[in-house]
């Protein structure tokens, strides 16, 4: 009965981790998306102010939502390959395994608990600002969820990726300073 239960939940925590992995991969690309469309905007603002003398009015704007949501949407992503800047001070100074273990877990536990609080605080925001009917004050009067919702995409990608990341370290595999 107790490898039935063991072999469930191991299941259970590798389906996560595969989903928790494609969730970063698809954020990642969304956010390659959103950096090539603002690249577009950009050299569509240029040639309409030196060639017609005119400006969709809306760069600023557009763009800061796409850096908001690119930041975010590749979260995940950035931690899942290890490129996510992580200072290692105290892990390099523990020697045995478990220690590293204990430590790694409690400190992306930490980040995790952490990360939800902000995402529990833009879940209110969204739900808010649709409930409201909120919209940016220019031009464009953009519904204020739509980039608000990005970012919290973006956060649950990551806090998804980082509890992959604690089922991974307490099984056994190995830890991202090890990599």
């Amino acid at each position: 009965m107790k490898e039935i239960t063991k072999d469930i939940l191991l299941g259970l925590a590798a389906a996560f981790i595969k989903l928790s992995s494609l969730l970063s991969k698809a954020g990642a690309i969304l956010a390659a998306l959103l950096m090539a469309g603002m690249t577009l905007h950009v050299i569509l603002e240029i040639f309409l102010r030196a060639a017609l003398s005119t400006s969709t009015f809306v760069l600023d704007e557009f763009v800061g939502y796409g850096v908001a949501a690119m930041t975010f949407l590749a979260l995940g992503y950035a931690f899942e390959t290890n490129t996510l800047i992580r200072v290692n001070i105290l892990l390099t100074k523990l020697r045995g395994d478990l220690a590293r273990r204990v430590v790694e877990v409690l400190c992306v536990s930490a980040a995790v608990v952490l990360s939800s609080y902000i995402a529990m605080y833009f879940w209110k925001s969204v739900a808010r600002n649709i409930e409201r009917g909120s919209t940016s004050e220019t031009i464009a009067a953009v519904p204020l969820w739509i980039p608000e919702a990005f970012v919290l995409a973006g956060l649950i990608i990551f806090i998804m990726q980082m509890v992959a990341y604690i089922l991974k370290v307490v099984s056994g595999q190995n830890l991202l300073s090890e990599q």
